[in-house]
């Protein structure tokens, strides 16, 4: 009997080891066949082999009784490759997880055939196909994230098949067509995502029935059509978001029984009408934005019933009334950002007094009375918006002592009285602007204690006493002082501003003389001095400073002479010298050969060979040696004669095939020809005849560019070979050179220096982080130039990649395109995707349509990604796709792979410079920074790298 049961034993173990040795065998074939089809440059995988047991394998877990597969992770293994079909014949496994890797192709079709499979995260990829149709019921998938990858195509119809999920994440991809009305399906359902795709037609009403959802993201696609009223029946929502549609109509009644909703975002639609009073019932609402929208009415007092609130931003709508007295009893209030409504009356007495204020933004309003004094009562507001109100009184003293501040605006109010207590020595303030009010008072009463300061403007007051000591505040990069009562003389430590860009101290009531020390300021493109008493002679430091762009010395008592460095200074646009006590010869090169008469006058100069109009010529002295010399030159005339007719005719036959290099004439085909360069010596080295045929080939240093009735259009302009004669004086580093233009009666060309190196589409992809970086302050610096420096300004209108030349060394050239140069453009420019949309609907360019495209080429730059990619769809959708997934800080999944390892290093200067992209391609063209600003932005991001990952509570 022993011996009997003692087989049986042995014949049952034999039998359960024949049963699960051959599904282990193919478990393990099915695993080595998905590794065969990827790379894995970290050697995360070393250990997939026959001779390691399976359920050792890294990413592997097995079942309890080490069977058969159960779970497989290989998230965030840089592992790349497409995904084998085989890895779902894995019969037992409930958990499969490839998220953050660079797995790309299609989603094998068997995705939804392993009955076991619980959860699939296939996210944070560059997976690019439709989503396979589920095929059978009774799946036992409660998790499935795609999001993050390149999907396009309609969401399955009969996705609802998949009954039993809980989580579903289809966000960031390119997803097109309606909600499938079979979601209905999903009872079970608590996480929604479907945020940053290209969805469209209304939101479904089936979504009232999925009682347990707790998370819904919708934003970031084009939803249209009214918000359904059912969505007011998920009594289990906490999160609600349905940002960045083209959603109208009201907020429905309805959301008032979503009693347990904590974040309600809607910002960015076409919602219009009053916030409904029962929006006021949700008392656990923590964040409410209903900003940029057209919202009207005034916000009821019974906003004192949400006690959770945290953050509230109703900004850029058509809110009007006054601003609730009770919204100051919300104690967990932190953010308030109210601006660009149309609110009147007072800012509530007691905002702030319990409230935990971090930032409050009420600017451009109609906002009077007084600043209240407990805005700072919490101790740690850090930004106060107030601009363009009709503000009055004083600042309150116990700004004075707020040392948590770091962004104060009040300018453009009617503020009086001098600056409180300690206001001057706010250590974390590093933006201040209190300009156009009537504040008055010395500010010069011991030195000033703001290290971290950058831009400060006092312009348009009434302030009094001495210039203020700036000597700490090293940072500064923008100090505007003008139309003031400052008097006394300019301060010598100003020179030691290394950072300073604007120094305006204009119409005040300045003595003394030009420090030189001024001259120390070498990144200095803006210094007005006008309208003071200021005497002595121009320091000739002023000529050495390598980037001063606009120079206004006007309406003082300067004496002596013009620096002759002032004429070679290349950077150099504008002067003003006028109404002062100068004499001597006018410099006759650089800025001063083209100024204007009345930036000289009311001075006692005189002009050289090459004087300006209406300027006298100046006078010889005749001193003894002027005598001497006249003397020898009588006596030696006779000689000398000869010597001076030769001369003459030499210079005359000169000057004349020198005209003729430059403006030439011939007749081709019963065409005139006319070629005039704007260089003397590219007229001798570009062959006519090759510029005619177009000639370009890699020995030929010039490119030429056809303009013909047929491939362009005149919007408005006149004289336009004088224009474009005047784009050809455009000498910058950064931009591609106009040598010469040709005409004729049908159209004509233009010249261009050849910019040896390809256009940043065809190698952006290959750069390291370094060389995008220095790409892009170099475009950035050639637009301020045309913006700034050029007079007129000239826009680009097409900022695309095809116009930026990248060349060896890293050098970048733009090449400006011809429909913002001078009003010529071709018949598609307006469709291009780098122009702005306000452009495309008014077809006025303007220099906000230049900081569009210029944002389109940082997020490509960043990217990888431009506009024109097929697989995200529709021009705008590379704007949206990069917000949301910098909002949601999917980093891994919008950085370029080619500089993915190098922002390990430095993720501060990537973060910030997607920052500022978005800013640049802003719907509103007024909320995108000037290219002065880009410059800056950019240089500060790049030298300070400063750190932007930290919590600040913002939309």
């Amino acid at each position: 009997m022993l011996l009997t049961l003692s087989n049986f034993t042995i014949y049952l173990f034999l039998l359960i080891s024949l049963t699960f040795e051959p599904i282990k065998g193919n478990e393990i074939n099915h695993l080595l066949s998905f590794k065969s089809l990827i790379k894995d440059p970290t050697h995360s995988l070393f250990n997939w082999n026959h001779s390691i047991t399976l359920c050792d394998w890294n990413g592997i877990t097995c079942t309890p009784n080490k069977t058969h597969v159960q779970k497989i992770n290989l998230s965030s293994k840089n592992l790349s490759g497409k995904i084998s079909p085989s890895l779902f014949h894995l019969s037992n496994v409930i958990s499969i997880d490839l998220s953050m890797n660079q797995f790309h192709g299609k989603i094998p079709n068997n995705i939804f055939s392993t009955m076991s499979l619980n959860s699939l995260n296939l996210s944070n990829n560059n997976l690019t196909s439709h989503i396979p149709s589920p095929m059978q019921y009774g799946t036992m998938l409660k998790n499935l994230d795609l999001s993050n990858n390149l999907i396009f195509g309609n969401i399955p119809k009969n996705l609802g098949i998949l009954s039993n999920l809980r989580y579903l994440d289809l966000g960031g991809n390119v997803l097109t067509g309606k909600i499938p009305s079979s979601i209905s399906n999903m009872t079970y359902l608590e996480y929604l995502t479907l945020a940053s795709n290209q969805l469209l037609g209304e939101i479904p009403n089936e979504l009232g029935k999925l009682k347990n959802l707790k998370w819904v993201y919708l934003g970031y696609n084009n939803f249209s059509g009214t918000i359904p009223n059912d969505l007011g029946m998920l009594k289990s929502l906490y999160h609600l978001d349905l940002v960045y549609n083209k959603l109208k109509g009201k907020i429905p009644f309805s959301f008032g029984n979503l009693t347990n909703l904590e974040y309600l975002f809607l910002y960015q639609n076409k919602l219009s009408g009053k916030i409904p009073s029962s929006i006021y019932s949700l008392k656990n609402l923590v964040s409410l934005d209903l900003s940029d929208n057209f919202f009207s009415g005034e916000i009821s007092e019974n906003i004192s019933h949400l006690k959770k609130l945290q953050v509230l931003h109703l900004f850029t709508n058509n809110l009007t009334g006054k601003i609730p007295k009770s919204i100051s009893l919300l104690k967990n209030l932190q953010v308030l950002q109210l601006w660009s409504n149309k609110f009147h009356g007072e800012i509530p007495k007691i905002l702030g007094k319990s409230n935990n204020l971090t930032i409050l933004d009420l600017s451009t309003n109609s906002l009077s009375g007084e600043i209240p004094d407990s805005l700072c009562n919490s101790g740690n507001l850090f930004k106060l918006i107030l601009f363009s109100n009709s503000l009055s009184g004083s600042i309150p003293s116990s700004l004075g002592s707020c040392h948590s501040l770091k962004r104060i605006r009040l300018e453009n109010n009617s503020l009086s009285g001098g600056l409180p207590k300690g206001f001057s020595k706010l250590q974390n303030v590093y933006f201040l602007d209190i300009s156009r009010n009537d504040l008055s008072g010395n500010i010069n009463q011991g030195k000033w204690d703001m290290p971290m300061l950058q831009m400060l403007n006092l312009a348009k007051n009434k302030f009094v006493g001495g210039l203020p000591d700036l000597a700490s505040s090293n940072k500064l990069e923008n100090l505007d002082l003008s139309e003031n009562r400052f008097n006394g003389t300019i301060l010598p430590s100003y020179g030691l501003l290394d950072e300073l860009m604007l120094l305006s101290l204009a119409r005040n009531r300045i003595i003394g003389s030009i420090p030189k020390e001024l001259a120390s300021c070498k990144k200095l493109v803006t210094l007005d001095l006008s309208h003071n008493g200021l005497s002595g002679p121009i320091p000739r430091g002023l000529g050495q400073m390598p980037v001063l762009g606009q120079l206004d010395l006007s309406e003082n008592q300067l004496s002596g002479e013009i620096p002759e460095s002032l004429g070679t200074t290349n950077s150099l646009i504008e002067v003003n010298v006028s109404h002062n006590h100068l004499s001597g010869v006018l410099p006759s090169a650089g800025a001063f050969l083209a100024i204007n008469l009345s930036a000289v006058t009311g001075n006692d100069l005189c002009g050289g060979p090459h004087s300006i109009i209406g300027l006298p010529p100046c006078q010889r002295d005749k001193s003894p040696t002027t005598t001497v010399w006249w003397g020898l030159a009588i006596s030696l005339g006779v000689l000398m004669l000869v010597v001076v007719i030769i001369l003459c005719v030499f210079i005359t036959i000169k000057r004349r095939r020198q005209r003729l290099l430059l403006v030439q004439r011939m007749e081709i085909k019963d065409s005139i020809w006319e070629v005039q360069f704007f260089d003397q010596k590219a007229s001798k080295l570009v062959p006519i005849q090759d510029i005619i045929n177009m000639k370009n080939d890699n020995t030929m240093q010039f490119e030429v560019e056809e303009l013909n009735v047929n491939k362009h259009y005149i919007i408005s302009c006149d004289n336009l070979w004088d224009k474009i004669a005047q784009f050809g004086k455009i000498k910058h580093p950064n931009i591609v050179r106009l040598l010469g233009a040709c005409k004729y009666d049908k159209g004509g060309l233009l010249i261009y220096d050849k910019v040896q190196g390809k256009s940043l589409n065809e190698v952006v992809n290959g750069l390291s982080w370094e060389h995008r970086r220095r790409i892009a302050l170099g475009i950035a610096r050639a637009l301020k130039f045309l913006h700034y420096h050029c007079s007129p300004s000239v826009l680009v209108g097409e900022m695309s990649p095809e116009r930026v030349f990248v060349g060896e060394g890293g050098k970048v050239c733009l090449r400006l395109s011809l429909g913002g140069v001078f009003c010529l453009g071709p018949k598609s420019f307006m469709s291009s995707a780098y122009v702005a949309p306000e452009a495309k609907e008014t077809k006025e360019i303007t220099d906000k349509n230049d900081i569009y495209g210029y944002g389109l080429v940082l997020i490509e730059l960043l990217t990888g990604k431009g506009p024109t990619d097929t697989e995200l769809g529709a021009h705008h959708e590379i704007i949206e796709w990069a917000r949301y997934c910098y909002s949601d800080c999917h980093f891994d999944t919008w950085i370029d792979s080619g500089i993915q390892e190098q922002w390990l290093n430095k993720p501060n200067e990537i973060v910030e410079t997607m920052n500022l992209a978005l800013q640049c391609t802003a719907n509103d063209p007024s909320a995108r920074p000037c290219s002065s600003d880009v410059v800056q932005s950019l240089e500060s991001i790049l030298k300070t790298r400063r750190c932007v990952l930290g919590l600040e509570i913002s939309k």
